[in-house]
């Protein structure tokens, strides 16, 4: 390929597809969220038309005849189903230790250390179902001014408040607080904060979500192209993941829509690098809420903008869609799920058809995309380049 060249990573968010091996261990036993979307009525010509359907393990439906994508299973390294760790895999870096969970709640002198910090009470402090939250402790927030801290089945540390109770940047310095607060076996992947809006019993959660993610532990295929002088840009949340690292620019994002419309906006400028793009409402907006044709709206959605990506990409541009984990909306679980994840590519230099099989990790994926931009291997994976393209 010549020297102009852009690479679009597209991250499905929890657009897993069937359990992974080890399933079992984190109580996702059946779990398949592509399925569950598929029952509940998407449809999917042009992912299928790629070859999503003809991945390893897909003999639930039937497989495209012609494929023009190339496709493969991938099977996540990292000990753990979060979206932190699923990324940073995706980047190149595997995690074999699980970050931090509190099943119970945080331990009391977290919640006084924060307490102390913050200058603010805290409510709750159990894992939670976000909007659940609302309901029952929302009242008392607004009434007495205390933060809702509260988890998950992640790794994750999150701080709910009225946006006119709590005003948006004093949330966001508590956050931060947070962050500096939580290390070494309290160091979650991620510190949350999550305003809202409205009155009893119609609360609603703003747009105005923040992560506040660990750094990650060592450099990814990202920082190795920053350091090449290549761009990185990061769409949606893919900058507060990587806490900022590696990022070159950030463009926030509303939505899927939103993402989807930026995406397609960046693949009008002449850059060279990579274009990170994660797509949350899957996993944030229907997954946790276990709406299956919510779902399978969303991912139509994103099935329809396929053919507008493909007409916008250049001679030289590869694009290459994936997920972080699964969350199947269909099983009584709200939580993410062990699963397997796609991998779809396409390029005007695709071998039609090329079948990866099933890969030992996603950090094949970083590793592609370093050999890509011709530069040298420094991820947990083995890049897969050669085996989708006709040339580099």
């Amino acid at each position: 390929m010549e020297d102009n060249r852009r690479l679009f990573l597209i991250v499905l968010d929890s657009v897993g597809i069937g359990e992974a091996p080890d399933a079992a261990q984190f109580g996702d036993e059946g779990s398949n969220t592509v399925r569950a979307a598929v029952e509940a009525g998407a449809n999917l010509p042009n992912l299928r038309r790629l070859g999503l359907f003809n991945i390893d393990g897909m003999d639930w439906t039937e497989p495209e005849a012609a494929p023009i994508g190339a496709f493969g299973r991938m099977r996540e390294a990292s000990m753990g189903k979060d979206t932190t760790i699923g990324h940073w895999e995706i980047a190149g870096v595997v995690s074999p230790k699980p970050l931090p969970t509190f099943p119970d709640g945080f331990p009391p002198e977290i919640i006084r250390n924060f307490e102390k910090l913050t200058g603010r009470k805290v409510i709750c402090n159990k894992p939670y179902s976000g909007t659940q939250l609302l309901l029952d402790y929302g009242r008392e927030h607004v009434e007495t001014g205390a933060l809702m801290v509260y988890t998950s089945a992640d790794s994750v540390f999150q701080v709910a408040a009225h946006e006119d109770i709590v005003p948006i940047e004093e949330l966001y310095h508590d956050c931060e607080l947070a962050r500096e607060m939580l290390t070494g076996d309290y160091a979650v992947g991620r510190v949350i904060a999550r305003p809202f809006v409205g009155e009893y019993p119609n609360y609603t959660r703003t747009a105005r979500r923040h992560d506040y993610s660990l750094q990650p532990p060592r450099a990814t295929m990202l920082n190795n192209l920053e350091d090449a002088g290549y761009e990185c840009i990061g769409v949606g949340k893919i900058s507060d993941i990587f806490a900022g690292s590696g990022i070159t620019q950030q463009i926030r994002t509303q939505n899927n829509t939103d993402g989807i419309a930026k995406t397609l906006d960046l693949m009008e400028n002449d850059f060279e690098g990579i274009c990170f793009v994660n797509l949350v409402d899957f996993d944030m907006v229907y997954g946790h809420r276990n709406d299956a044709p919510g779902y399978a709206r969303a991912l139509m959605e994103f099935d329809q903008a396929l053919p507008k990506f493909m007409e916008q990409m250049g001679e030289d541009d590869l694009l290459i869609i994936t997920a972080d984990h699964g969350c199947d909306p269909s099983t009584p679980s709200t939580d993410h799920s062990r699963e397997y994840t796609p991998m779809l590519a396409w390029s005007k230099k695709i071998r039609p058809g090329a079948n990866l099989g099933t890969r030992t990790t996603f950090a094949d994926i970083g590793a592609t995309v370093l050999e890509y931009f011709g530069l040298e291997n420094r991820t947990d994976g083995q890049s897969f380049l050669k085996e989708i393209c006709t040339e580099k």
